[in-house]
């Protein structure tokens, strides 16, 4: 079998993130605590390479590497063609464009052709100011965007954020958003083509990791009477799953797949439904 490299963040927010999300698919370094350029994995023909995350969708891009994993933003401002295989649910984020709190622009109809804008962004930003017929000198920066209108090196900015609050505490607001972003796993459409099998079988794997996040399974002994009262209260993906439990009384055994949100309300209407020896246990993948 072809063998794969998956590109994933060394250091900043999402590297942690990056490096649980390949353990629980059962992709785990084999020697996380000393990380090198190339890492090996529990699967002899999966290897990871730590990279910047910026340069991780330019890697995929060239073919250096088969897979990565990196943000929608850093996607498009790289203007890299690469195959976007799975949302992995975290890193959420946009890019806005924010104006001092105490400047009379609060709207893009405000923005003149005369003001400056700085950004670690600049091709994202010159794509929306194009769009909306502007036209504003673009300051590249690599670093504290939110300090330059208070340094004069821009009148407005265009930056990442979360919550807001990092732009609020520099007293600045939020005039539009040019980009929503997440972290997303990525594959080289010509590398994908050729090895389709053991691309698929990862992306697989970490969307059984998602489809188990806030999902438990509860199990349960049942008096074969009461049956039908526990499955009215029982919910699941695919209905109950009932073996027989060898007893003197007749009995089953009943397990389902819930949402996690649910369980507390749930196990005291199974126990009122009749339901004994309630179990309720995590999930690593569903597939």
């Amino acid at each position: 079998m072809m063998k794969i490299k998956i590109a994933i963040p060394s250091k900043g927010r999402i590297s942690e993130p990056s490096i649980n999300i390949l353990e629980k698919a059962g992709l785990g370094l084999i020697d996380k605590n000393n990380r090198r350029l190339i890492s090996k994995t529990y699967n002899k023909d999966i290897e990871v390479m730590f990279a910047r995350a910026s340069d991780i969708p330019g890697f995929v891009h060239d073919g250096v590497v088969d897979m990565g994993i990196t943000g929608v933003d850093l996607i498009e401002e790289s203007e890299s063609d690469v195959l976007e295989l799975l949302d992995l649910r975290f890193g959420q984020t946009k890019l806005v464009i924010a104006a001092p709190d105490e400047s009379n622009i609060n709207s893009i109809n405000d923005i003149t052709t005369d003001l400056t804008i700085a950004s670690e962004f600049p091709t994202l930003t010159k794509k929306y100011l194009k769009k909306h017929d502007l036209d504003l000198k673009i300051v590249k920066l690599s670093g504290s965007t939110e300090a330059a209108p208070f340094i004069g090196v821009a009148d407005l900015i265009s930056d990442l954020t979360s919550t807001g609050t990092t732009l609020k505490m520099n007293h600045l607001k939020i005039i539009d958003t040019i980009l929503e972003s997440s972290i997303v796993l990525i594959t080289n459409k010509e590398n994908y083509e050729k090895k389709k099998i053991l691309i698929d079988a990862v992306n697989t794997s970490i969307k059984g990791v998602l489809d188990a996040e806030r999902k438990k399974l509860i199990m349960m002994n049942v008096k074969e009477k009461d049956l039908n009262k526990v499955k009215d209260v029982m919910p699941s993906m695919a209905g109950p799953t009932i073996s027989e439990v060898l007893s003197k009384e007749k009995t089953v055994a009943v397990q389902a797949v819930i949402n996690e949100d649910e369980v507390f309300e749930l196990v005291n209407d199974l126990r009122t439904a009749g339901a004994k020896d309630i179990l309720v246990v995590p999930i690593e993948r569903i597939i």
